[in-house]
């Protein structure tokens, strides 16, 4: 039977404040949750699930960003596995928690164990960290309604915009994630970490990494421009569209893109789709510009190790694009500008949130390949304005988006009200 793990548990001793996701790995809620936690005393819990599960799931991800049939969703059988997973998982959690306890739900795959939660006499939050269309009738709506009893019977709801919130919720809180400027993936590196970390994984160098796996036709050149983009192999990222981007960019600038590897991200299952389709867009482009393409997978399976290597990757691109289709927040973003990175995003969800267009970073049209290489352009032939936009950068994040104000923002939604 499929029953949930603890990845942190909680102190017996006290009433229990536990968030729960679908993956201790892998994906920015967990690396989110284990920065809160260091500020919080709390459990972490994950949930077990099926391929057919993930499946489901990723659909209802799809769905609240407006890009999937909500048809699908009238057939009875997608509900009855989604359900008869959660079920067992949620007797589990019925069990453990009591009244006085606090419990937040992450994201779509966890959303179906409130019932049971709130019936054991917990509260029980739900924090949504994806979104991106304000029609509900593309598919949020159609979410909303499949889970009218599960919403109903939520304390709270926590969003990163308001629009992104399903309607007539008890408690809305508005609450942006944040990074740990001191974590491993955003402390201080000097450029001799940076240049033996790249050199170390096989990117600088004619080397083989047991974490990172590295597909390139040479060596990144140390002398070249780079740009960067660090995104899970997820549809919305664009990965194949960032691609498009490096044809007639100056020949000394390389593109490089980052994700975890698929193989290791079981609630993510279009991860190898994306994957199979970036590598078969370089295969049909010339070769001059496929030698200034590099593609890396980096292994969750050392955290640590994978968090430094991303650090590096971020201090060494001249500028960091995000060419999310749709995005909730995107803490790829404000990691690279906690680096004083500039940045080229899409004009979307959360990285509009996040950037100001000409002060702290550059947005674009996500539809609109030219001018995003238009703007990397103007970013890299001005060394000036890159080291203007990535200050402004940094100094925003610090301002807004540190691990510390995130744990003050929760402490409204673990006691309730305004």
């Amino acid at each position: 039977m499929l029953a949930p793990v603890w990845e942190v548990e909680p102190r017996a001793d006290r009433p229990l404040i536990v968030h729960v996701n679908s993956t201790a790995t892998g994906g920015g809620v967990s690396e989110l949750l284990r920065g809160l936690l260091r500020h919080q005393d709390a459990g972490w819990a994950v949930i077990a699930g099926t391929a057919d599960f993930y499946a489901v799931t990723k659909y209802l991800h799809h769905l609240l960003h407006g890009n999937a049939d909500p048809a699908r969703l009238d057939d009875p059988a997608m509900l009855r596995t989604y359900r008869s997973t959660i079920a067992p998982q949620a007797d589990w959690f019925g069990e453990r928690v009591k009244p006085g306890d606090v419990v937040i739900l992450h994201d779509p795959q966890t959303l179906g164990l409130a019932p049971a939660i709130k019936a054991a006499g917990a509260r029980v939050a739900w924090h949504c960290h994806i979104g991106g269309v304000v029609a509900p009738e593309r598919g949020p709506g159609a979410v909303w309604r499949a889970f009218d009893a599960e919403l109903g019977a939520l304390d709270a709801v926590v969003t990163t915009l308001p629009e992104f919130a399903p309607p007539n919720v008890r408690e809305l809180f508005v609450i942006p994630p944040a990074i740990d400027p001191l974590a491993p993936k955003n402390r201080e590196l000097d450029p001799d970490e940076v240049a033996a970390l790249l050199a170390e994984i096989g990117l600088t160098a004619d080397r083989v990494s047991a974490g990172v796996t590295v597909t390139q036709s040479a060596p990144l050149p140390l002398d070249a421009r780079v740009v960067l983009q660090v995104s899970r192999w997820d549809p919305l990222k664009d990965m194949p569209g960032v691609v498009r981007s490096v044809v007639g960019l100056p020949e000394d600038v390389h593109l490089v893109l980052a994700g975890t590897d698929p193989t290791e991200i079981p609630d993510d299952p279009e991860g190898l789709e994306v994957l199979g389709a970036v590598r078969a867009l370089l295969a049909e482009m010339s070769e001059g510009d496929r030698a200034r393409v590099h593609l890396l997978n980096i292994s969750m399976k050392q955290p640590e190790y994978n968090a430094l290597v991303v650090n590096a990757l971020q201090r060494r691109a001249d500028v960091v694009v995000q060419k999310s289709l749709q995005e909730g927040f995107g803490l790829t973003v404000t990691e690279a500008m906690v680096k004083g990175r500039a940045v080229v995003a899409s004009d979307v969800g959360g990285l509009s949130q996040q950037i100001t267009h000409g002060h702290n970073g550059l947005l674009v049209d996500p539809a609109d390949i030219t001018g995003l290489r238009a703007a990397l352009v103007r970013l890299l032939d001005d060394p000036g304005s890159r080291r203007t936009l990535g200050e402004r950068a940094r100094a925003s994040v610090l301002e807004r988006y540190t691990m510390r104000r995130l744990a003050g923002d929760y402490l409204r939604v673990i006691a309730g009200g305004p």
